[in-house]
């Protein structure tokens, strides 16, 4: 009875075991037929999406290889345009460096032969220079006897004369002197010498040699008195003849030089007679010797010179004005050029952005798994 009791319980709590685990067998085969479904579903999704990044894949590819054949046309345009500008620029630059290489060679070769040619008329000058100091030498000791080989007055005056045109003659072209004009006035100087600007300088020999020779022989102080107020009434009357009659304003420089053709004479003068050279230079008149002659007539001649050599630098100063105007035309045409090559750069810049860009892409659709 026991027994039975026992295994009527046996079979209840078995039956209540097979009952729970056939609702827990239901229940885990409900959940699976819904996670399956689930699954389904998710495929279905995800067939969908695959085919629609499929769509847009084929449509991207579509995209890039425009995009492609656009970029070769603009980069097949580019090579013609660089090639293009590349042979203009290379003849450009070709003829202007041969143009300035002429100008310059030719500029460069006048000089050159201005600038011998000075340097072999300068030598000229200083032969000529040293054979007349030679010659003042040679005077100096001729001096004593100058009052017996010159007691003529007029052939004092010729020698005078012919003394001052034997220096301007050697010192200066044709064209830069002469002899005996006649000016506005109606006046008639020794010599006018031919400055810069046109305004002559005005020349006069004198020579006071009655006064002076009087005033070196002179042994008591009243004739020595005597000689030296005849010789300043002498050179007095010949510096206001020079300041009247020549010094003529607009026409003649304002300052005239008087000659005196001897060494000695112009030594006595500055050395007892300063009041007379002070009153010369009141008048604007310079009393000059021989060697202050030839050097004042060097000078003249340095600014004829001088005035030849700024007219030829400013022809060389328009020539170098051109040259640079030249040199601007090309730097701002190099410049627009350079533009170009900035603006090619850039596009091409843009170009390779778009293609790594497109390669990124491409990279990332090949990177894509698909299921089966």
């Amino acid at each position: 009875m026991n027994e039975t009791v026992i295994l009527f319980g046996h079979a209840v709590a078995l039956a209540h075991v097979l009952l729970g685990a056939g609702a827990l067998a239901f229940v885990l085969l409900a959940a699976i037929l819904m996670q399956v479904g689930a699954m389904a579903r998710r495929r279905r999704d995800e067939a969908a999406a695959t085919e629609a990044q499929a769509r847009e894949l084929d449509s991207r590819l579509m995209e890039m290889q425009a995009l492609q054949a656009q970029m070769t046309g603009r980069m097949q345009t580019v090579a013609e345009i660089f090639g293009t500008r590349q042979n203009d620029l290379a003849r450009f630059v070709a003829e202007r460096v041969e143009g300035l290489q002429q100008r310059v060679g030719q500029n460069l070769d006048a000089s050159a032969q201005r600038t011998a040619a000075h340097l072999a008329s300068l030598n000229e000058r200083l032969v000529l220079i040293d054979a007349a100091q030679k010659n003042l030498s040679e005077l100096t000791g001729q001096v004593a006897g100058l009052r017996d080989v010159l007691s003529n007055k007029q052939a004092r005056g010729a020698f005078g004369q012919g003394r001052m045109e034997a220096i301007v003659r050697d010192a200066l072209p044709a064209s830069g002197y002469q002899f005996q004009p006649t000016l506005g006035n109606g006046r008639r100087p020794d010599c006018i010498v031919h400055l810069p600007g046109d305004v002559p300088l005005v020349i006069d020999a004198k020579f006071p040699l009655e006064g002076i020779s009087a005033f070196r022989e002179a042994q008591e102080p009243e004739a020595r008195k005597r000689a030296m107020q005849r010789v300043r009434n002498d050179v007095g009357l010949h510096i206001r003849d020079i300041a009247e009659k020549y010094l003529v304003p607009g026409e003649t420089q304002d300052i005239a030089l008087l000659f005196v053709p001897s060494e000695a004479v112009y030594a006595d003068l500055h050395e007892f007679f300063d009041d007379v050279v002070q009153r010369a230079h009141r008048v604007r008149v310079v009393i000059v010797s021989p060697s202050l002659l030839a050097l004042a007539i060097q000078l003249v001649q340095s600014l004829v010179r001088d005035a030849r050599m700024r007219e030829e630098a400013r022809v060389i100063q328009v020539e170098v004005r051109r040259l640079l105007e030249d040199v601007g035309r090309l730097r701002e045409r190099v410049e627009k050029l350079d533009t170009h090559f900035r603006q090619a750069q850039d596009d091409i810049g843009q170009i390779r952005i778009s293609a790594e860009k497109v390669s990124r892409r491409g990279e990332a659709i090949g990177a894509l798994e698909f299921d089966d």
